[in-house]
């Protein structure tokens, strides 16, 4: 996996600050913007945090560039609606030697990985034949597997952010796109320490697990945050 932040709302933490000035300001956006130092920025994102006005959060939008993840990651990802999204598309590039992503648990097995690679062999050689035999690409990837490793280019904005790392740094989430998410965090911190400061697991956000019965019993810890911040 690849993760590549390509482009962000320049000074992201002083146009928030500056929007949620603006909501209670006769004053005009500009002077707003010039008089905001870092500390100012700081007062009032953690104003619109423990207000829950998280509004002016969405004027920060950030892109990114995903390689080497899964058709598996990938799924789960578009659920996340407030966003943007382009794919490599599998109707129109040729995939008949498709890389693909192997799960931990499979590659810690030689069994499994014997059988996982067996298989892998068998859909790529009943593709190449079915392409072979005039059937269009956009059918022929009908036989693809969700390991079919595929790139995307990503847009959200801080709020839709913090939604993702909510749901996508829990332990719960699957193991591919919870490295996903752990890494977009790690990024966005660069670039935006005090929208980000605050973000993760809900157990970590909200020192509560929103799963119930389901819950894994393991909340994490601020400095486990940490450490995954800086790895």
């Amino acid at each position: 996996m690849k993760v590549t932040l390509l482009s962000y709302t320049p000074e992201p933490d002083r146009v928030v600050a500056t929007a949620a000035r603006l909501c209670y300001s006769p004053r005009a956006a500009d002077e707003l913007w010039e008089e905001l130092t870092v500390e100012k920025q700081k007062e009032f994102l953690a104003k619109l945090w423990n207000y829950g006005h998280y509004s002016p959060f969405e004027h920060a939008s950030f892109t990114f560039a995903l390689t080497g993840v899964s058709r598996a990651l990938s799924h789960q990802l578009v659920r996340h609606r407030i966003a943007s999204y382009a794919q490599r598309s599998q109707r129109y590039i040729n995939e008949t030697d498709f890389p693909v992503v192997v799960p931990p648990t499979v590659q810690r097995d030689p069994r499994a990985e014997a059988e996982f690679t067996n298989v892998i062999r068998q859909i790529r050689e009943g593709y190449k034949r079915l392409v072979a035999l005039g059937i269009p690409k956009e059918d022929a990837r009908y036989l693809l597997p969700n390991a079919c490793a595929t790139q995307l280019i990503m847009t959200m904005n801080a709020r839709s952010l913090f939604n993702f790392f909510a749901l996508r740094c829990c332990r719960r989430a699957q193991w591919e796109i919870r490295e996903l998410a752990w890494e977009i965090r790690r990024q966005v911190l660069m670039v935006a320490p005090l929208i980000f400061a605050q973000t993760g697991p809900a157990c970590l956000v909200k020192g509560e697990c929103p799963e119930g019965p389901m819950t894994c019993g393991e909340p994490y810890t601020w400095s486990e945050v940490a450490e995954n911040a800086g790895r």
